[in-house]
């Protein structure tokens, strides 16, 4: 191994750090229940915070955690041919409900992803964080025979859970489900499967929905649902986020967040909204008419634009509070990934960041539960929040980890 190579493996391996355990408690504040040490290194790709004291604005991480850096910065893959096999098996457990298997392998694949240089040995395997001995005698099996026995032995069932679990509104257990009582194929859940309303709505437009839009439809989408809007309130703002708004080229779906900047005009909007996209025809099914979560109001749907060339698509409107504006945007903009970092780093400052706003001084006790929700900090943009964070602002294309 040359010299710079060696030094390459040495700086990435020594920027990490184990950390201690911090278990998140649950709710729908959007944090995350049992952030464990090893997750925790996967949302850090560098070394321990050195945070000086003094304005947060000014004291950025020292360290790399993904939050504080540009996706744009992304080193291309350097193993390949290990991770596409890692992760047949990784979709293989997870379609089966091994969900413990599934992220440890999903570990093991985003630690290889971002391993600066091809692995070369059963022991340089072994060094890298969230490897192990089994995981790494994988790894030199596939770099010994270019195969993995293991993928031979995928049970036949695997392929069939993941067509099921592709239908909306079926998870896991339902596609064990239906595979256990003898169906194989999406005629037979046609014809035999007791379907809910949601479940029955993904069937009709299974194709559709695993059918990435471009983002030109979803530009459409949006200023669709904003010319309905503000046809009933004049000043409200909507704003497509997700991978629309992340800049990426194609759309699974598309998140519209509707708000108002004087703070009360969005009270009164959302069914009014709702009402008049279902009576131009481009809301074609409801799959949640209305979910409360705490002031904002989400509708899960189907829209299609007109002309005969369009597809179904999936189709969700948030109405938010414009107090909660700021870390609503964040949040639904993502990337997940982006997200759980932020909410791991806020942890460690003692903050809490959800859709809602970003707390300080948040008590918890024994296990990470929270005993007190802290003050909420004043976050007019997202900016605000990077500012709060010490993190330096990233723009929404700089997210897409």
């Amino acid at each position: 191994m040359c010299c710079r190579a060696k030094d390459v493996e040495h700086q990435w391996l020594q920027s990490f750090h184990p950390r201690k355990r911090a278990s998140d408690d649950e709710g729908s504040e959007g944090e995350d229940p049992d952030i464990a040490q090893g997750e925790l290194e996967a949302l850090r790709s560098g070394r321990d915070l050195n945070i000086s004291s003094g304005d947060s604005s000014m004291a950025f991480p020292t360290g790399k955690w993904v939050c504080a850096l540009s996706s744009e910065s992304k080193e291309i893959n350097q193993n390949p041919c290990i991770t596409e096999k890692l992760e047949v098996l990784a979709k293989a457990y997870s379609v089966q409900g091994d969900k413990w298997r599934a992220l440890g392998y999903s570990k093991a694949i985003n630690a290889l992803k971002s391993y600066p240089k091809p692995v070369m040995s059963y022991q340089e395997a072994c060094k890298i964080p969230g490897i192990g001995k089994q995981m790494a005698e994988k790894i030199v099996e596939i770099l010994e025979s270019g195969h993995l026995r293991k993928l031979d032995h995928i049970n036949e069932s695997v392929s069939v859970l993941e067509v099921f679990s592709n239908i909306w509104g079926a998870g896991v257990k339902t596609a064990q489900l239906w595979y256990q009582q003898g169906f194989r194929n999406l005629d037979d859940i046609r014809m035999k499967a007791s379907l809910t309303t949601q479940q029955a709505i993904g069937l009709k437009h299974y194709n559709d929905f695993l059918e990435r839009m471009p983002r030109e439809e979803a530009a459409e989408i949006e200023q669709t649902v904003r010319e309905a809007a503000q046809s009933i309130k004049p000043g409200l703002v909507c704003v497509a986020c997700g991978s629309f708004r992340r800049g990426k080229s194609t759309c699974g779906d598309v998140d519209v967040l509707v708000t108002h900047p004087d703070g009360h005009s969005h009270q009164g909007v959302f069914s009014k909204l709702l009402e008049s996209l279902r009576r131009t025809g481009f809301l074609t099914d409801d799959l949640v008419s209305q979910e409360d979560n705490g002031n904002q109001k989400k509708y899960l749907g189907v829209c299609c634009l007109p002309g005969r060339d369009h597809r179904h698509r999936r189709l969700d409107i948030i109405v938010v509070p414009y107090t909660e504006f700021a870390c609503a945007l964040l949040y639904f903009t993502g990337s997940a990934h982006f997200n759980r970092s932020m909410r791991a780093l806020a942890r460690t400052k003692g903050m809490s960041l959800s859709e809602h706003a970003l707390n300080s001084g948040v008590v918890r006790g024994p296990g990470g539960l929270k005993t007190g929700s802290g003050v909420v900090l004043p976050t007019v943009t997202e900016k605000d929040v990077f500012m709060h964070l010490g993190l330096p602002f990233r723009e929404p294309h700089e997210r897409d980890w």
